[in-house]
């Protein structure tokens, strides 16, 4: 038995000196680029608030760059409101959707702060512009808050434009 102990205890001294370490390997922005491509996405976002007659006073446009089910997000900030919206693409062989994720906050100085949330999917197509309006419909609000979104294939050449599929979450 004395003998079992020791040989048990010259083993696991020797186990715990053994140093063990893990290396992991980035990948370059060419790699990345390459290995995303095929199933990348751009989602053209513009972001637009509206007066009476749907009079344009504020417009902002963000290009992001996603893949499939990974959300690319927006915040925008007034004076007594805050919109955070998320928009995930899912591609589906029974037709491709967009998950529209929006969070308001509205500042009122008789009631104080209220939230809202909501979440729609929408049926999407390549190309196709999408009209979101985190307040609700235009017609009943004014100001209101429209955003515009257009999904569409990632297919640029240029092996430079970096793909960062986590962009503002």
């Amino acid at each position: 038995m004395k003998r079992f102990v020791c040989l048990f205890s010259v083993l696991y001294i020797f186990i715990m000196s053994v140093p063990v370490s893990a290396q992991t390997r980035q990948l370059s922005s060419s790699e990345t680029a390459g290995g995303f491509r095929r199933q990348a996405l751009v989602i053209n976002i513009e972001s637009r608030v509206l007066e009476e007659e749907n009079r344009v006073v504020w417009s902002e446009n963000n290009r992001k760059v996603s893949i499939p089910g990974v959300p690319v997000g927006i915040q925008l900030a007034g004076s007594n409101v805050v919109v955070a919206t998320q928009f995930t693409p899912y591609i589906r062989r029974d037709g491709n959707v967009l998950v529209a994720q929006g969070q308001i906050w509205l500042a009122d100085p008789n009631t104080g702060v209220t939230y809202y949330t909501s979440i729609q999917t929408i049926p999407m197509e390549f190309g196709v512009p999408i009209h979101f309006y985190p307040l609700g419909s235009s017609q009943h609000l004014s100001p209101s808050i429209e955003i515009i979104i257009t999904v569409s294939r990632y297919n640029e050449p240029s092996a430079e434009t970096a793909v960062n599929p986590g962009n503002d979450r």
